[in-house]
């Protein structure tokens, strides 16, 4: 029998009442005054001891209460043992046992105790591949606490630091000769066959220079040695243990360097200081004759033969080098990476996959665990068997591992990077390079492209500094060739209206545009055709794109050409299309049955309410027709859906944007561009090369079709022809750096003392023009040129050359800048014309007069035909062709007279050697003097008088220069030319002081300055080289370094690191979190999330991964409206300050990224309403809304790690129970392809 009976707790206090008499006709009432159940309390310990101990009929039994005491006493005698509260862990032992043998039996005698060094090596203070294990609880992904292990390529040791680097921390070189000496031994074992060996001589050389040129390579300070030790040095270098890191091959196998000088000698012509290269272009033109020769039992077996690419592909992976395999979409660049899964589990190793796209990494999960069945999954929110051998993982994940010490890196064989040229991403590109460039030297590198113009140039960065080859295979084939068709029909009556614009073999044909034009041209009004037609409006009505789809699809299932992606660049334009296609039906009642049954079976596992959500519902009706839609605000179960159903074939019409073309190779029989024109965030352009041909890609299935047909629709009007052939027969877009800094690699490479942030940029792909190792080849040689230069003497009168010569410089640079002025200037121009008597000044002559004949018409190297004066016998300029380095002319302005009789020379002077324009002009009959010039060059004329007009020019210069012997005067460029820029005037004035300055110098009058000043000057040539040289290659000229001290400004203004640059607790909060990671911490430390309820943390930091803009105004609580201006002025906070800091970002941008439209949404979902009327809330697309709600989770759990380091508790769980309130249903249902 039912009592009418019920609790009601009152309150918090646990008291209890009894309600007896319920209403009548009403339910019992609840059961707590409290609807939300109890709020968390401390538990009395004093309850819980009675509850325990004094009620627990187990304790204390009824009946039995003898037995029952003495288990109590028991209980309550327990022995004090203060000890254990010491325990600790053991440390690590630091001795081990070692057998002694009798060499001759091999029998045991005895054993001693060895110290073992280096015990202390651990995750938290070595880089070491050596250091122990951490706990296996952080062996996936690491701990931030760790130290990450050593970047391939980053130490560049001096000789000291080899010398004191310990024995034990010696690397393991995997390189070379791992399976023939054991590490730790000098020698091993040979297994080469002895009797079938060919010494090639030349290989032996190449290996002997190679030994050879590694060496000065990696140290500068070995070329200081004198060459006499050299010999010795090298064999003392090779035989220390841990020169093994420096890649310098074991020199015992090479000649000894006796014969090694005699063979280098006669084979002068290989220049060892030839430029090391990188990057290996692999041929592919020529077949791999000889490929199961060469790998008679490979690790992986295909159904089909393989192209030559992947074979060459597949022998540089057995022999463990890196590629670089850039070649079109279903061209097989998979088969590279399968071969290295499949070699890596043969191996025992493991291998990582990464790509860019979460979407991506599921369908790559299934395939491969279709294939390899030992897989594992990564991304943000779904972590599947992390165990296997391979693992496939967003790039961000893997850097996170990288950067945490994660203990999967020592078992990496390979890193698979997928669609690499993603790496031209603005936002996320820096993940790749930062990938890059913390990979340790033991993992090889597997990168696949899209076809990319400097493959090459990439491969050579990567290979520079992993100090790696890689071989760069790249294919312009496609398997499935493509034909690019104008259609212009619009109605059935022009629906065959198609036109080959470029062919098969990839001509672009221009007559198929032209023809395409007319028909278009036919179609339009009598009146257009007889006044021209007005401005071809860009956007078409709905009705006429309904007619040309209706009529283009009718045409191409008629023809069998389905299926067809259609490439829309906006989702209303696909979402619109899709539904205008109401009266089409493309599928036959099969193919409908397959479809139903597989939409349900994959929607089986959706809450009821969530299976009638409009989008789905509007989905089925589409898919049982043959059509379908894909973009970002489809909900990604659909998505699934309508992939699988697509490589099945049983979608025909499928409405995509350019996010499809990314994804897996889903190959159709037709592509179709809705337009050629996109809007990139910015404003609207026409398709890139690259854009447009990795969509066309998407063309033709391989095995199935001839050729892949791809159609472009002139909706409006027929393109322009230039537009066209640059997207189609243009170049794809280069891979170009987008390497930036973040506060997070600042942060963790910080709390690292052996990395610097530094080394990181000068790594990356934006500094790889600097060629440090030859830059540093250079600065030896300068060194020592300068070590063998003579002693400068700077004793009485040439105690002030120094200041002489860094006088002499500045006026010159002052001079150059000024003519260069003057040059460019009309006046100028004007002034140096035919018969201006100007000072010339250069190896041959000292302040001679000259005048101008000619000048040249190039405006870059103008120069002037001139007659000058000169003594009889050096009209050649080799008679005493003394270099005039000590400048006498600047401070010497007496004008060149010829001591014997007077003779004349005719040279192109350039515009350095002029050093003055003075006032005068002369006539001079210009033609007839170079005539007769030229002419008595020759043999037969030599002897012959100069002529009438030559004698007159030189009689009138040789009069002026007696007439001012001093010096004449000159045009000035301020008064005479009129040039009144500031540059100018303040050149000239600096001019005057120089050159009055030079006349006080004591150096001038002594009988050896010529001398001296020459070799000052010769030495100061190679200092200033050296200096430029130094600079390139210090950090001093890194592009970034000035941000790099900004953002270092910021952290250190909000307390992130000290005044050392030691990261402090703020900082390793901040390293905790991926993106945003100063406002989450500055939130976290002013506890703006505290007073919020879990949904209400939840809503606010959903402004964090919510990216668009919305036009509905959210209906908030005022709590969450607190909260938001809270977060506004956190955010303007931070950019004020980086802005005083000198960042380029104002604060207004850096505010404006956070976006509040979806804090409604977000707060309602986690309160529990379903999805249904959350879609209603918003304007924002279903898909997005759900990708928003996925990432807000991974924000969540980073808040949660980031609490717990912090030691906030409260906020530590709250975060959980936030979490958990948004992980349900439609969201958060898995991916179809992991099940």
């Amino acid at each position: 029998m039912d009592l009418p009976l019920s609790l009601l707790e009152m309150g918090c206090s646990g008291r209890c009442e009894l309600i007896t008499h319920p209403l009548p006709g009403q339910p019992l009432a609840p059961q707590s005054t409290l609807p939300h159940g109890l709020p968390p309390t401390n538990l009395s310990l004093e309850r819980e001891v009675e509850k325990q101990f004094l009620q627990d009929p187990a304790w204390l039994p009824i009946h039995d209460t003898d037995f029952a005491f003495q288990k109590f006493l028991k209980v309550t005698e327990r022995k004090v043992d203060v000890d254990s509260l010491l325990s600790s862990n053991p440390s690590p032992l630091h001795s081990g046992l070692s057998v002694v043998r009798d060499p001759t039996t091999g029998m045991l005698l005895d054993f001693t105790e060895v110290l073992l060094e280096n015990t202390g090596l651990s995750a938290k203070n070595s880089l070491s591949l050596q250091r122990q294990p951490g706990p296996p609880s952080e062996s996936l992904r690491g701990s931030n606490t760790n130290y990450p292990f050593l970047p391939g390529g980053m130490e560049e040791l001096t000789l000291d630091q080899i010398k004191t680097r310990s024995e034990q921390e010696e690397e393991i070189d995997f390189e070379n000769n791992l399976l023939k000496v054991p590490p730790g031994l000098k020698a091993g074992m040979d297994f080469t066959e002895k009797g079938a060996t060919i010494t090639k001589s030349e290989v032996n050389l190449m290996s002997l220079l190679s030994t050879l040129e590694d060496i000065p390579d990696l140290q500068a300070e070995a070329e200081q040695k004198e060459d006499s030790k050299a010999g010795e040095e090298t064999i003392k270098l090779a035989r220390t243990n841990s020169l093994e890191d420096l890649g310098i091959k074991d020199v015992e196998s090479s000649p000894s360097p006796k014969e090694a000088g005699k063979e280098d000698k006669s084979k002068p012509k290989e220049n060892p200081e030839e430029k090391k290269k990188w990057a290996i272009p692999v041929d592919i033109s020529s077949p791999c004759e000889d490929f199961y020769k060469r790998i008679p039992n490979p690790a992986f077996k295909w159904p089909f033969e393989l192209d030559t690419f992947q074979k060459q592909a597949v022998l540089r992976l057995e022999a463990h080098d890196s590629v670089f395999v850039a070649a079109h979409t279903s061209a097989g660049k998979t088969v590279v990476a399968e071969y290295a899964i499949a070699l890596s589990q043969k191996h025992m190793t493991r291998t990582i996959y990464t790509s860019p796209i979460k979407a991506l990494s599921n369908q790559k999960f299934r395939d491969f665990k279709n294939t390899f069945g030992d897989v594992g999954l990564l991304t943000g929110d779904v972590q599947l068997s992390p165990e296997s051998s391979c693992l496939i993982m967003t790039t961000e994940i893997l850097r996170s591992m990288l950067y945490n010490g994660s203990e999967v890196i020592r078992d990496l064989e390979w890193v698979i990077f997928d669609e690499v040229h993603y790496i031209n991403d603005a936002e996320r590109g820096v993940v790749w390079e930062e990938v890059l460039i913390m990979l340790p030297d033991h993992v090889s590198i597997i990168l696949l492209s899209a076809t990319v113009p400097n493959a090459v140039e990439f491969s050579e960065w990567i290979g520079r500094i992993k100090k790696r080859h890689i071989y760069v295979i790249s294919t312009m084939k496609r398997p499935v060739p493509l034909e690019h068709y104008l259609y212009t029909g619009n109605s059935t009556k022009t629906q065959k209206e198609m036109f080959l614009l470029v062919d098969a073999a990839g001509n672009f044909l221009t007559k198929g545009y032209y023809t395409a034009v007319d028909t278009k041209k036919e179609r339009t009004s009598k009146h257009a055709q007889s006044f021209g037609t007005k401005s071809i409006p860009q956007n078409t009505s709905a009705s006429q794109d309904r007619a040309v789809w209706l009529t283009l699809l009718h045409f191409l299932s008629q023809r069998q050409q389905t299926p067809v992606v259609a490439f829309t660049f906006s989702r209303t334009r696909c979402d619109e299309n899709a539904r205008s296609l109401d009266s089409m039906d493309l599928t036959t009642s099969i193919e409908k049955a397959e479809i139903h049954s597989f939409f349900q079976k994959s929607l089986s596992r959706l809450r009821g309410g969530d299976r009638q959500l409009p989008q789905i519902l509007l989905m089925r009706d589409l898919l049982k027709r043959g059509i379908a839609v894909h973009h970002s605000g489809i909900l990604p179960i659909l998505k699934e859906v309508i992939e699988m159903l697509f490589s099945k074939g049983l979608v025909k019409v499928l409405f995509a944007t350019e996010t499809f073309a990314m994804g897996v190779n889903m190959p159709a029989r037709t592509v179709v561009f809705d337009s050629i024109r996109k809007h990139d965030g910015t404003g609207f352009r026409n398709l890139l090369p690259g854009e447009y041909i990795q969509m066309a890609g998407r063309a033709g299935r391989r095995g199935l079709d001839a050729t892949g047909t791809v159609i472009i629709l002139c909706k409006s009007g027929v393109h322009d022809m230039a537009d066209l052939h640059a997207m189609m027969m243009g170049k794809p877009t280069t891979l170009h750096s987008q390497f930036r800094l973040t506060y997070t690699m600042i942060l963790n490479l910080l709390r690292v003392e052996a990395l610097r942030v530094t080394d990181m940029m000068r790594r990356s792909f934006s500094e790889s023009h600097r060629d440090t190792q030859a830059h540093e080849k250079r600065i030896s040689q300068l060194k020592q040129m300068l070590a063998s230069l003579p002693p400068q003497e700077t004793e009485g009168q040439l105690s002030d050359i120094l200041p002489y010569y860094h006088t002499v410089t500045e006026l010159q640079n002052t001079r150059e800048a000024l003519q260069q002025a003057i040059l460019e200037s009309v006046n100028g121009l004007k002034a140096l014309s035919v018969g201006r008597v100007v000072i010339v000044n250069n190896k041959q002559h000292l302040n001679a007069l000259g005048v101008i004949l000619q000048v040249s018409n190039d405006a870059v190297n103008r120069t002037f035909t001139a007659l000058i004066i000169c003594e009889k016998g050096n009209e050649e300029g080799d008679g005493k062709g003394e270099d005039n380095a000590s400048f006498p002319h600047l401070y010497n302005t007496a004008l060149f007279i010829p001591e014997g009789p007077c003779s004349h020379t005719v040279q192109k002077l350039k515009l350095q050697d002029i050093s003055a324009i003075t006032v005068k002009t002369l006539k001079v009959i210009p033609d007839r003097i170079i005539d007769n010039y030229n002419k008595r060059q020759q043999p037969r004329f030599r002897n012959d008088p100069p002529g009438q007009a030559i004698s007159t020019a030189t009689q009138e210069l040789l009069r002026l220069a007696e007439a001012n012997p001093s010096g004449m005067a000159t045009l000035d460029p301020v008064n005479d030319l009129q040039l009144k820029s500031v540059d100018v005037v303040e050149g000239s004035m600096r001019l005057r002081a120089l050159q009055d300055s030079l006349r006080d110098f004591n150096c001038i009058h002594s009988p050896t300055f010529a001398e001296q000043f020459a070799r000052i000057k010769e030495r100061m040539s190679v200092q200033e080289e050296l200096d430029r040289l130094l600079f390139l290659v210090s950090d001093q000229s890194l592009t970034l370094l000035p941000e790099y001290h900004q953002r270092i400004q910021v952290l250190q203004s909000l307390q992130y690191i000290d005044s050392s640059g030691a990261v402090q607790l703020k900082g390793r909060v901040a390293c905790q979190i991926s993106s945003h990671e100063l406002l989450l911490t500055e939130l976290l430390f002013e506890n703006v999330l505290s007073p919020l309820a879990p949904e209400e943390s939840a809503a606010l930091l959903s402004c964090l991964v919510f990216t668009q803009n919305t036009q509905m105004e959210p209906h908030i609580t005022n709590t969450l409206k607190e909260g938001i201006d809270r977060v506004l002025s956190v955010a303007q906070r931070i950019g004020q300050l980086q802005r005083e800091c000198g960042i380029a970002q104002t604060a207004e941008e850096f505010v404006g990224q956070f976006k509040f439209g979806l804090t409604e949404v977000v707060y309602c979902w986690a309160r529990g309403m379903p999805f249904a009327e959350i879609a209603l809330l918003t304007d924002v697309q279903e898909g997005t809304v759900v990708r928003c709600i996925q990432r807000l989770d991974e924000v969540l759990k980073e808040v949660r790690q980031a609490a717990r380091i912090v030691g906030d508790s409260v906020l530590g769980s709250k975060m959980e129970r936030a979490s958990l309130a948004i992980r349900r249903d439609i969201v958060f249902t898995a991916s179809l392809y992991t099940h």
